[in-house]
């Protein structure tokens, strides 16, 4: 799943929720300026914020690891 597939997941869910940026960032403790520039694909959120979105939305964050060397 690239960058933006998630973003959108994370919108969709929210809106779908019917929770608002402003509910969500009060209910997650992410802050409401980290969350907007997140939706807008502007932002850069560290593993964490993203875990605590994906909490407050009832979402798991699934990682998927894979050797590119070849070994």
């Amino acid at each position: 799943m690239h960058y933006s597939d998630v973003i959108k997941t994370i919108k969709e869910r929210r809106e779908v929720l019917q929770v608002t940026q402003e509910n969500l960032a009060e209910l997650s403790g992410v802050g409401l300026r980290t969350l907007k520039q997140f939706e807008s694909g502007k932002g850069n959120p560290t593993f964490l914020t993203l875990q605590k979105i994906a909490d407050t939305l009832g979402m798991e964050i699934n990682l998927k690891l894979k050797n590119t060397s070849g070994n």
